[in-house]
């Protein structure tokens, strides 16, 4: 922000200038995120929904309501106070967020029955969508403080919804072991630890989360990370 000091009729005026820009430029790439995200996340909510009315599968309603909480979550969020927008940051988040649809399912080699990796995937499921019912209006894609959440499933982990993703994972490899599935959500499973150390970079500077961070020692896997 630049100072400047002007002379008028009525004497010496001192001037802000540089946040009136940059504000409408901030709210711009706001109302451009929600669009993106609302756009792709309401697309794979109703093909989820589509998917669903055939299969009838728990699961299935499970998957359509942690994405359609998406959408309604990046409607109602809180502005931003501090946002990432570094290039690791952005890249953490993209690879993170679209690179485990990328699998490709094959049950033919599955290493546990069906009723097994189902519950898995049901367990992670459930875990993701009471993690962003906790978070509320604090939801987010990019890292972000949007205001710190330390109630309903952040009680027992920093990143709930991380852990619930974890989870889902394993019982989609447990079906679908192929070397393509393996290597994919590897890659996106990294991407996502290391999205949440700099989501931590980005809250860590808030006073309310450092305390929580003292409450609530482990990130994502308890006793692990």
């Amino acid at each position: 922000m630049n100072i400047a000091l002007t002379r008028s009729d009525a004497g010496y005026r001192i001037q802000f200038q540089g946040s009136r820009a940059k504000a409408p430029a901030r709210d711009l790439g706001e109302l451009a995120s929600k669009i993106l995200i609302v756009t792709l996340f309401s697309y794979m909510s109703t093909r989820i929904a589509q998917d669903c009315a055939e299969t009838g599968h728990v699961t299935g309603m499970l998957m359509l309501a942690s994405e359609a909480l998406v959408v309604f979550l990046t409607l109602v969020r809180r502005s931003a106070g501090t946002v990432d927008r570094t290039f690791r940051a952005r890249t953490l988040t993209m690879v993170a967020t679209f690179g485990p649809p990328m699998v490709a399912p094959d049950s033919m080699y599955g290493i546990a029955p069906e009723s097994v990796t189902l519950l898995i995937a049901g367990a992670g499921l459930i875990v993701v969508v009471l993690g962003k019912l906790s978070i509320g209006r604090s939801f987010g894609l990019s890292p972000a403080n949007r205001g710190v959440v330390c109630t309903g499933m952040y009680r027992f982990v920093r990143h709930p919804i991380y852990l619930g993703y974890l989870i889902i994972h394993i019982g989609f490899l447990a079906a679908n072991p192929s070397a393509w599935n393996v290597a994919i959500l590897t890659i996106g499973d990294i991407a996502l630890m290391r999205r949440a150390q700099c989501e931590e970079a980005t809250l860590v500077r808030d006073e309310a989360y450092r305390a929580y961070m003292g409450r609530v020692r482990w990130r994502v896997l308890p006793g692990v990370f």
